[in-house]
């Protein structure tokens, strides 16, 4: 019973009625009372443990309107909308359930930071250039009063990314794209390149594409951070658990061609807490699966995917983790402060880090080279192999590169078409998506936390229409193919 009572927050009025401590008395008097009381608890608790019972701050509540699965940038995002576009204040009650509190595996902080514009979908080129104003003015969005301001350390230097004769006319098709949107992107000859950037070799360059603004990098958990402090502000609530299970109602009703499906509505979430055996149930309304690269099993949990194959009720959300190195290396004779993100026709891709000469890039595997997700080791012979023949031959400099260290992150891989999905499930009817955005969800975050938001609030895409990216398509075949992955 005591043990009940501590865990349920009743700590103060059991223990004084159990322990006889005074109800009328001051503050003072009960932090007096303090170390006899942990002394008496303690010989009736097993172990002692009285920190962790009388800290009730890290359970979640019995009720919550929106449960947002993932505590990375995206469900920061998604939280923060809500609260920002609700009609009334303090109307939504929120919780955030992230497992790693540490966020030492988030893809967030593992990521390279990029920005840019240039996609081939209009779609894409919309949710960057949101992002772009939104980091902009990021102490007007996410700015606490007395606090200090956010300082992304924002470097402008752009992206620049390079085409072969074979990929040069789908390059022109995406930059007349990209400038139809709003963005600033030039394209550039060979020798333009080389008058601009003398350290390129343009040996197999046919042309390139350069972004002049609103494109570069920043510090990722600079912006999940300011996130989560401004969405703390505004009453969300945190939760360091795992979701184990969705308890759910069911319907039967008949679609337009006659035959009967399940709706399913997610009425509880089971959240089970760190180093423990206990669950805790929480009631709630709706529930954004924002779980990044484990999106994929947190929409298993709800069913998804689990009728028959080729029916809606058996389309899974085709969403796995994927391993991704990245690797900084040192070169003094390396290129300037001027250089850009540069996106190679290998693939391979690198950027400065900082002003002493050092660099970070990698390279997306091929089908057949992808790593085992089952952990975050490095493997160093990829860089070896796969990565440092296309940067020295892009950069003779690079060619005396000494790498200094390495990490793992990773993608929330759409096998798809590599595009986000964002919005609700059409039979589980309470549960939304923001997810699966295959390497460009950092920098998309912003714009896709308002979709969602705006999905769940009006009914409807408002700011941009995302519509393309809702789930249907998975079982209808339709893909929104994304040529620009990096």
């Amino acid at each position: 019973m005591l043990r009940r009572a501590l865990q349920l927050g009743l700590c103060r009025g059991f223990v004084a009625r159990r322990f006889g401590t005074r109800r009328g008395g001051s503050t003072l008097d009960w932090d007096g009372k303090v170390s006899e009381i942990k002394k008496k608890i303690q010989s009736i608790l097993p172990g002692g443990a009285w920190d962790p019972l009388y800290d009730t701050s890290h359970l979640p509540p019995e009720h919550a309107d929106v449960v947002i699965v993932g505590g990375g940038v995206l469900g920061l995002s998604v939280a923060y909308w809500l609260k920002r576009l609700e009609k009334k204040q303090g109307a939504i009650r929120v919780l955030v359930v992230e497992r790693d509190h540490t966020y030492s595996q988030a893809s967030t902080g593992l990521s390279v930071g990029g920005i840019r514009q240039q996609f081939s979908m209009p779609e894409n080129i919309q949710l960057s250039l949101f992002s772009a104003n939104f980091l902009r003015n990021i102490n007007e969005y996410l700015g606490i009063v007395d606090d200090p301001p956010l300082d992304l350390q924002f470097n402008p230097s752009g992206y620049l990314l390079l085409a072969s004769e074979e990929g040069a006319a789908i390059m022109e098709c995406n930059v007349k794209v990209q400038r139809q949107e709003g963005a600033k992107v030039c394209l550039m000859s060979p020798e333009q390149l080389r008058n601009k950037f003398p350290w390129i070799n343009t040996e197999g360059v046919a042309l390139a594409s350069y972004g002049m603004e609103d494109e570069g990098w920043f510090d990722p958990w600079c912006l999940l951070q300011g996130l989560r402090r401004k969405i703390q502000s505004m009453g969300v609530l945190f939760c360091q658990g795992e979701v184990t299970r969705f308890i759910s109602s069911s319907s039967h009703v008949e679609d337009m061609s006659g035959e009967e499906v399940t709706l399913k509505r997610i009425y509880e979430v089971h959240v089970k807490m760190d180093h423990s055996l206990e669950y805790q149930p929480v009631e709630c309304a709706l529930v954004i699966n924002a779980a990044g690269a484990w999106s994929g099993q947190i929409a298993e949990l709800a069913g998804i995917g689990k009728g028959p194959p080729g029916t809606l009720q058996g389309t899974k959300l085709p969403v796995e983790p994927r391993k991704r190195y990245v690797y900084l290396w040192h070169c003094p004779q390396g290129p300037g402060l001027e250089t850009p993100l540069v996106a190679d026709t290998s693939g391979a891709y690198f950027r400065r880090e900082g002003l002493g000469n050092n660099y970070l890039g990698g390279r997306s595997p091929t089908e057949e080279e992808e790593p085992d997700p089952g952990n975050l080791e490095v493997d160093h012979d990829f860089f070896q192999e796969k990565v440092w023949p296309h940067l020295a031959q892009r950069v003779p400099a690079f060619e005396t590169l000494k790498v200094q260290r390495a990490w793992a992150g990773y993608y929330d891989y759409n096998t798809f078409d590599q595009n986000g999905v964002v919005g609700p499930h059409p039979l589980v009817v309470n549960m939304y998506f923001a997810t699966g955005f295959s390497g460009h969800g950092l920098q998309q975050a912003p714009g896709v936390g308002r979709a969602v938001a705006e999905m769940v609030l009006e009914g409807s895409f408002q700011t941009i229409n995302l519509s393309p990216f809702l789930f249907s398509r998975f079982y209808l075949g339709e893909k929104v193919q994304e040529s620009n992955v990096i």
